[in-house]
């Protein structure tokens, strides 16, 4: 009996943290050019010291619950996940016009949009929990435009993921400076982005030998990844929870090959 106890006792010790464990948040305020921003982080008290970080940029409507959850869901795949500011002060709307107007003054300016990009880069890096040497990106429409730009950059990143983005076509020498590999995650139904730009945005890709995977996902529309954004009320933008998840299983299968050559 004493040694059923102690056995007990022995193993709560060891299992108490785990129990404990849980994916853990904070809001993080930096600022850039003056612009005070309010990003937001999140990882896993279970995993112990560092382990890779991965950029998150929102859609148009801002830093929302719905970047807030990616990032929580990344985090428990086993990575710091830091999403990004690219408005200021956390603002955000569910009115498409007001969207419109935000993304469109941030994305007129690529100082700007590649500045606020940065210092969200940035802020992840210097988290104590972050690998600084495995490094990722994803971004969600206007954050999938926002995190190819960091590409074209030629930021240090190892892997680059949008989820039904805009395509902004690179320029050969920006092409040229892509460092990651790329996985782009397409609705096949995306009416908003023409057969054109994508024809444009792939031969761009080719010509640079640039590293990256096309999925074109049947039957899904523009923002397939977002649960209830029907109730915007614009056409054209609908949830699909089957191409959301194969969409995601098929970023956390490039994050462990990439962080995974990335450490070697």
């Amino acid at each position: 009996m004493m040694r059923s106890v102690g056995v007990l006792v022995a193993w709560l010790v060891v299992a108490t943290p785990l129990l404990r464990a849980e994916i853990q948040t904070k809001v993080i305020e930096y600022e850039y050019d003056g612009t005070k921003l309010k990003g937001f982080v999140a990882w896993d008290d279970a995993i112990q010291g560092k382990r890779p970080g991965v950029l998150l940029v929102h859609e148009w409507w801002g830093l929302n619950e719905h970047a807030r959850d990616r990032a929580k869901m990344v985090a428990k795949l086993g990575y710091v996940a830091f999403a990004c500011d690219m408005y200021g002060n956390g603002e955000v709307t569910e009115h498409p016009k007001k969207a419109s107007e935000m993304a469109s003054t941030v994305r007129s300016n690529l100082k700007l949009w590649l500045g606020r990009a940065r210092a969200g880069l940035d802020q992840l890096k210097n988290f104590e929990l972050t690998d600084r040497t495995r490094l990722g990106a994803i971004g969600f429409c206007f954050g999938g435009s926002t995190v190819l730009q960091l590409a074209y950059s030629g930021a240090d990143l190892d892997v680059v993921v949008t989820f039904h983005a805009a395509l902004p076509v690179p320029n050969e020498t920006q092409a040229k400076a892509i460092k990651a590999t790329l996985l782009i995650c397409h609705g096949a139904e995306d009416g908003f982005i023409p057969e054109k730009t994508i024809q444009e945005f792939r031969a761009a890709l080719d010509k640079a030998k640039v590293k990256y995977e096309f999925k074109s996902y049947p039957g899904a529309v523009h923002s397939f990844t977002v649960p209830g954004i029907e109730k915007v009320g614009v056409k054209g933008l609908a949830y699909n929870e089957k191409v959301d998840k194969e969409s995601f299983q098929a970023m956390s299968e490039l994050f462990k090959k990439a962080f995974r050559q990335a450490d070697k």
